[in-house]
């Protein structure tokens, strides 16, 4: 058992197609009108057509596959150490409001022969974040398809997030941050491993 999980249902396939601009504008055209707002009145008439502008630009990991930023690596047999990129910025849309919320990814892989370039690590979060989300599943999707893509002996990922479902609406507790976590292969087995990537994350 290598601690590999399967992947198909974590990172689904990336749809086909382009964002229908016309359809988001006129869904908040009716948004506005079923609120009790003039959508004619000056400062909200552009509002439809800079939301769906907003919509294409929020969502485009819809259409993109995150798995292309991990196909141009490197050949290494001689590291086997660990690699962590900490701190990468994100910004996503919780999928039960579409509202945002917003932290940092801690990443980090022990290479089973191949490598990527920092940049491309990121690039997968960003990616990966651009949809419709919950923090739970992006932080496994992160961890699986480096497992999957990379075939790496190991995979950690940790997320720290606010949600502003939680602190504009709702139970209203600005402040708080959810974290979560996804182990795979030798930092799920291994408590050292583990250990060393958390200090590393915590190092400041």
């Amino acid at each position: 058992m290598d601690g590999r999980e399967p992947t198909a249902r974590l990172v689904p396939n990336p749809r086909r197609g382009t964002v229908d601009r016309e359809r988001i504008e006129a869904a908040v055209l009716e948004i506005l009108r079923a609120i009790g707002e003039d959508p004619e009145r000056e400062g909200l008439r552009e509002t439809p057509r800079r939301i769906a502008e907003m919509y294409a630009e929020l969502f485009s990991g819809l259409h993109r596959d995150p798995a292309v930023h991990l196909e141009v690596g490197f050949e290494d047999e001689e590291h086997h150490e660990m690699v962590v990129l900490k701190d990468i910025p994100f910004y996503s849309s919780c999928e039960h409001h579409l509202l945002p919320f917003h932290g940092v990814a801690h990443v980090g892989y022990v290479p089973n022969g191949r490598i990527v370039g920092i940049s491309k690590v990121a690039r997968v979060v960003e990616t990966l974040a651009r949809r419709p989300q919950v923090q739970e599943r992006l932080t496994s999707q992160i961890a699986d398809l480096l497992m999957d893509r990379l075939h790496a002996k190991g995979a950690a990922v940790v997320i720290e997030a606010e949600h502003l479902c939680m602190t504009m609406r709702g139970v209203k507790k600005p402040g708080s941050v959810m974290v979560t976590s996804a182990m795979r292969g030798l930092f799920r087995d291994d408590a050292r491993t583990r250990a060393e990537f958390l200090s590393l994350i915590r190092a400041r």
